[in-house]
């Protein structure tokens, strides 16, 4: 797997919709959500270069996935 970035909201959001199949996206707090972003293995962009649009995007195409 290529390394992931904050640009790469759909690849994130696919990774995250395998290590959380049984998370609905759109009750996480961008805090947590955050925090299970940086935490997959593929990450790897500064966590400090985030912000709530970036992370509405994630949680936007994750819910896309799942819906």
């Amino acid at each position: 797997m290529n390394p992931l970035t904050w640009k790469d909201a759909e690849e994130i959001a696919w990774a995250l919709v395998d290590k959380y199949p049984d998370q609905d996206p759109l009750k996480l707090s961008f805090p947590k959500l955050h925090r299970l972003v940086i935490e997959l293995e593929a990450f790897e962009d500064d966590p400090e270069t985030s912000n709530e649009a970036v992370l509405e995007a994630i949680q936007m195409a994750w819910y896309e996935e799942v819906k």
